[in-house]
């Protein structure tokens, strides 16, 4: 999976094992109480994606699986999409009627599943595909980044569009959508936010750390865009124009995966070394470490009540919950 990987070497198990014990260090254990997991009910399943349904259902991809997760109600439910195990399935979304749209890299895919489980797949008349994050646009329309076609798509009613990128180097990754209608990605391998506005007219900015290779992208409320560097340690905002970055704490490299923004307009990520989340507000970080000291959140989502929910791919979907992001 390029420069963010979700697989880490078995060479490198020692570097988790020393890492899980700077975060306990640095951070301590969590409290008490103020987390929720509930791990796979198959041993095998990796979840990578998470988005929230609008009947507050955490839905979620599961590499090297043949269904999608679904937590309700406490629980967690195993919907099976086909035959086929899915891989790098880090591209979800849910639009307005409870939708959910996922990534399908080996069928060379979009595909859709109902709340009544009924399976829609969407070729991407391709031979090979390789797919980053995937958003639903306040419109309705799903917009996707597809590496393998160098390009940011779109697809609505049956249709879809590319947007070729210009820039050689690319890496098309992060995806999301402003209330402009503005569509925002990163270019991980290009260093750059790229903007696809409405009549489809293309923008690049450069980020200001060279080689940080920004990520996941969130717009908030009032328009603002936040990213991740996971080679740059720093969590950027876009703004009227300007990038302000914002470091993460601690002298070691935490690999930041996943953002969020909570209804009070907090930002969230991962730090997938530290086994941690972090949060980003009115300039102040702070870090809640996870139960787990194995821990890895690679993405992240909130709920209307204020919980932060995680995919954690050593096996987990957890829950932060809001009385405690209050503090």
């Amino acid at each position: 999976m390029s420069r963010n990987k979700i697989y880490f070497p078995i060479a490198a198990a020692a570097i988790v094992v020393l890492a899980a014990g700077y975060a306990y260090w640095r951070y301590g254990p969590p409290p008490k109480g103020e987390f929720s997991e509930y791990a796979m009910t198959v041993a095998t399943d990796i979840p990578t994606a998470l988005a929230i349904s609008p009947d507050g259902s955490v839905w979620f991809t599961m590499d090297s699986a043949n269904a999608l997760g679904r937590l309700r109600d406490g629980k967690i439910e195993r919907v099976v999409t086909g035959k086929r195990n899915n891989v790098e399935p880090i591209g979800l979304g849910v639009d307005g009627n409870g939708m959910v749209w996922y990534t399908d890299a080996l069928d060379q895919a979009i595909a859709s599943i109902s709340s009544d489980g009924k399976v829609a797949s969407y070729p991407l008349d391709t031979p090979i595909a390789r797919l980053g994050r995937l958003t639903v646009a306040p419109d309705g329309a799903i917009w996707f980044a597809e590496s393998t076609a160098y390009s940011i798509t779109r697809f609505k009613d049956g249709k879809l569009t590319r947007h070729e990128i210009k820039n050689v180097r690319g890496g098309p990754y992060g995806v999301t959508v402003d209330a402009k209608g503005n569509v925002w990605a990163t270019l991980q391998s290009g260093n750059q936010l790229l903007k696809i506005a409405p009549g489809g007219g293309m923008t690049e900015y450069e980020v200001p750390t060279r080689g940080s290779s920004p990520t996941d992208i969130a717009v908030d409320q009032k328009g603002n865009l936040w990213f991740v560097e996971f080679r740059g340690n720093k969590v950027g905002r876009f703004a009227d124009g300007n990038f302000t970055e914002f470091e993460v704490p601690g002298t070691s490299w935490a690999g930041l995966s996943g953002i969020a923004i909570a209804p009070d307009g907090s930002v969230w990520f991962g730090l997938l070394r530290h086994h941690a989340v972090g949060r980003l507000r009115d300039g102040q970080m702070r870090i809640f470490q996870l139960p787990r000291p194995d821990a890895r959140p690679y993405t992240l989502a909130a709920d209307k009540a204020g919980n932060i929910w995680y995919a954690d791919i050593s096996g987990y979907v957890g829950m932060l919950k809001a009385d405690a992001v209050k503090r």
